[in-house]
């Protein structure tokens, strides 16, 4: 089995949890299928990609389409490449679910696109107090200060400024799988993650569980989640 899988963030609720309230996300995740397979001898390493949600086949590239023939799927809208598993083996047009890959109390990394908020101040985008609010002043939410007269007499690279603001692609590392409910397609995890709803996003073997303090976590998840 793949070490990932693709999901569609929901929203978030809470559930309780051994007399405890756990803020959680709640991540749809319909069946994916295996459209490639990728290969040691062939690409040099190996992994699989996987795709969900299907599409209007009028609205699929040809290429694309002569892939999901040869895998004996649907066109399908999302894809994305994930490594495999030691010894696991997967078929084209194998389908994988969400139990198959994760367990409660598993560490996962979750990658989506956060919100785009267009362009923004530099007290919203960065967090700056701003100006004095009193009645005397004049000058409340501007940047203020952006370089020196002489030296270096310009404007440094990098200087938070307003501008462009989300719309980024971000991963959550390490975050606990609190439940998964099969019959409804469903995985909770444990906080906040990048995206808005109904907004793509990748489930993946978390890297820090090759880390002590990933370890500590993976231990103390599947004790909390396990009755």
């Amino acid at each position: 089995m793949p070490k990932g899988i693709i999901g569609k963030k929901l929203g978030m609720t809470r559930v309780f949890k051994n007399g405890k309230a756990i803020p959680v996300t709640v991540i749809e995740v319909e069946p994916n299928y295996v459209v490639g397979i990728r290969t040691e001898e062939k690409d040099g390493y190996n992994a699989v990609v996987l795709g969900t949600e299907k599409r209007k086949e009028k609205r699929t590239p040809k290429p694309l389409l002569e892939v999901f023939k040869k895998a004996g799927v649907k066109p399908l809208r999302k894809l994305k490449e994930f490594p495999l598993k030691d010894g696991e083996e997967v078929q084209l047009g194998q389908e994988v679910k969400v139990e198959d890959v994760f367990e409660i109390g598993d560490l996962v990394d979750v990658s989506g696109t956060s919100k785009g908020r267009g362009f923004a101040s530099a007290m919203k985008r960065w967090d700056f107090s701003g100006f004095p609010k009193s009645h005397g002043s004049r000058y409340h939410r501007a940047v203020g200060s952006v370089g020196a007269c002489e030296d270096p007499g310009r404007v440094w690279k990098t200087k938070r400024m307003a501008g462009h603001y989300g719309n980024e692609r971000i991963t959550v590392l390490g975050v606990e799988v609190v439940d998964i409910i099969p019959e409804k397609n469903v995985i909770l995890v444990k906080g906040s993650i990048p995206g808005a709803p109904k907004s793509f996003v990748e489930l993946k073997s978390s890297v820090i569980l090759n880390r002590k303090k990933g370890k500590r976590k993976l231990e103390k998840a599947k004790a909390a989640y396990a009755s």
